[in-house]
């Protein structure tokens, strides 16, 4: 194992107190670099800000090394409050959030056996021809091993970290008690609400079992189609913190720059369609928008479909509420967009009472985009300004700050994360036809209204 390798190979504390001191010891060494970039500053004669000092380059790194190290909820939160709430947090921490993603730590033999001796048994080496110790993959909450069993099956097998799943709700307030020490929460908003949804959410995703389920069912929904693959999974090994799946080999869906255009565009244009269809046929979402849960197999032209922990059922009331603001947008009808933009909770009444007129003028600029029958440029995005420019006015009157409902947050992730694929790609679709078309061959969902 090269030098390399190694620094990345790092065992997570997996008991309370183990986890506890980690917080201590992260809090800590913050405070420490606070004190003594204040006496520097004091010394030269220079301001001091409490932000400024606890956004140190040493501090920065010490808060993305020990939530990486730590992996499980801590370092999930940081990546999820990155995606969810980066437009009301100051861009210097959004920054240090974003970083948590490209960290890639995994455990070290010792205790990757010690986990998988708990879920298979001293003698699960048995059960296979080779498992390959070094990871393919290393993310939040577990990593992905490459192995095969006796009998020739080649398998993709994710192992949970151990601790994570009961550290989740701990972890989560920790990390928010941190962001509100430093002054990074604003009073503004509700925290709670998004704290509750990040718990739930996260014991979702540690549960492999429930994820096994989800990707069978993802398998049955797309078995008729030809463009996507969803791995098979193998229930006998699969544990409540062992997911074991077939092996589907392929490259990143972000490393396509040398395919023709033509495909480019085909293959964003499926990721959108999958998206709609979720949300109008499938009443179900995978809603974690990261690419490297996507990838493509390029000599048969299909997209491998991986990691359905974060699969939620969409709220009827905001599917539908999607529904009439596409149909309304689609029809030119501001009004009616505005309308159903509010019954989906994808914008606060507030808002609009405050800022009609900039709110007016960004309904504008979509409604002109998505009415064009022609492939739209996810690339050029000029447009995409403009609506900064009127979001960012409105984002500094406090009175309009507040998480939509969380429902309403999961299914704006994936459709702005799946945006953000098409940019990446410089794709061009022609999303008013591919709107249509799901639009016409689904119908609105019926809303339990006890």
């Amino acid at each position: 194992m090269g030098r390399a390798e190694r620094s990345r190979e790092r065992a997570v504390p997996s008991s309370r107190i183990a986890r506890i001191g980690s917080f201590g010891r992260l809090v800590g060494g913050v405070a420490g670099g606070m004190a003594a970039e204040g006496a520097r500053r004091l010394a030269s004669g220079e301001g001091i800000s409490a932000r400024e000092l606890i956004l140190t380059p040493g501090n920065v790194t010490r808060m993305t090394d020990r939530l990486s190290h730590m992996r499980g909820a801590a370092m999930k939160m940081g990546q999820m409050i990155s995606m969810d709430a980066g437009d009301f947090l100051p861009e210097e921490l959004s920054s240090i959030l974003a970083r948590l993603r490209d960290q890639a730590n995994f455990m070290p033999t010792k205790q990757l056996d010690t986990v998988l001796k708990k879920e298979w048994g001293n003698d699960w080496r048995r059960q296979f021809k080779w498992f390959n110790p070094r990871p393919i993959a290393a993310a939040s909450i577990g990593q992905v091993h490459k192995a095969m069993t006796r009998d020739g099956q080649e398998l993709a097998i994710k192992v949970q970290y151990p601790g994570v799943a009961k550290s989740i709700d701990s972890d989560v307030d920790n990390v928010m008690t941190l962001l509100k020490i430093a002054g990074f929460a604003p009073p503004e908003l509700e925290i709670e609400k998004l704290l509750a949804a990040a718990k739930k959410q996260l014991h979702e995703e540690a549960d492999y079992t429930r994820e096994g389920e989800q990707m069978e069912m993802y398998r049955n929904r797309l078995a008729g189609d030809k463009g996507f693959v969803v791995p098979t999974l193998h229930e006998g090994l699969t544990r409540g913190a062992i997911l074991a799946m077939s092996f589907e080999a392929g490259t990143s869906i972000e490393d396509l720059s040398d395919l023709p255009a033509e495909r480019i565009n085909d293959i964003a244009g499926r990721m959108m369609r999958l998206v709609c269809r979720e949300l109008f046929e499938f009443g179900v979402m995978q809603t974690d928008p990261n690419f490297a849960n996507f990838r493509y197999r390029r000599d048969t032209d299909e997209i491998i479909l991986l990691d359905f922990g974060a699969c939620r059922t969409v709220d009827p009331v905001v599917a539908n509420g999607y529904r009439r603001m596409l149909e309304a947008g689609l029809n030119g009808n501001r009004d009616e967009v505005l309308k159903a933009t509010i019954e989906s909770g994808s914008m606060m009444p507030i808002v609009a009472e405050r800022h009609p007129e900039r709110v007016a003028r960004m309904i504008d600029i979509v409604i002109n985009e998505m009415r064009e029958d022609a492939p739209f440029d996810f690339g050029d995005r000029s447009f995409i300004p403009l609506l900064r420019d009127e979001g960012w006015e409105i984002a500094q009157d406090k009175a309009t700050w507040a998480f939509p409902p969380i429902e309403t947050l999961f299914v704006q992730r994936k459709v702005s994360g799946t945006a953000l694929l098409g940019a990446r790609l410089k794709a061009k679709v022609n999303v008013r036809r591919m709107t249509e078309e799901v639009l016409g061959k689904t119908k609105a969902f019926a809303v339990n209204q006890d």
